[in-house]
């Protein structure tokens, strides 16, 4: 994997991933999101993809899913994360909540490659909301 980033101007930057597409980051938040948020977005959506793939094998429906993502930092440079809490909030029937739970389980503990690699230096915690569809 490859990832090329353009320094743009003041604190704002590019990053491509030839054929995949671009991400925006800015130190000052005006132009993108910063690089630890991009780094806490990516643990996000690393574990997401895991999810999904898991729960379409196990065939429980489901028709949204969203990951919030928080970390503690430490108070001095470099400023690392401590603590990593993901919400994860998965609109579907109640009685296949044991299910997303180890599809969740699957994903940080064996298949997630960036929660292992964070996993290093920070705890990582989550929790589930399941939300029954309409």
């Amino acid at each position: 994997m490859t990832v090329t980033t353009h320094w743009k101007k003041d604190l704002q930057f590019e990053a491509i991933q030839e054929g995949a597409g671009t991400v925006q980051m800015d130190g000052n938040l005006q132009a993108g999101i910063s690089p630890k948020a991009l780094l806490l977005a990516g643990l996000a959506g690393c574990s997401a993809v895991d999810v999904v793939d898991i729960l379409e094998k196990m065939r429980v429906p489901f028709t949204a899913l969203s990951v919030v993502s928080a970390a503690d930092q430490t108070a001095d440079h470099p400023r690392v994360f401590t603590d990593i809490d993901l919400l994860y909030r998965i609109t579907t029937d109640i009685a296949h909540q044991d299910k997303v739970k180890k599809a969740i389980d699957l994903s940080l503990d064996k298949y997630c490659g960036v929660a292992a690699m964070l996993r290093k230096n920070s705890t990582i915690r989550y929790r589930l909301e399941c939300v029954q569809p309409d």
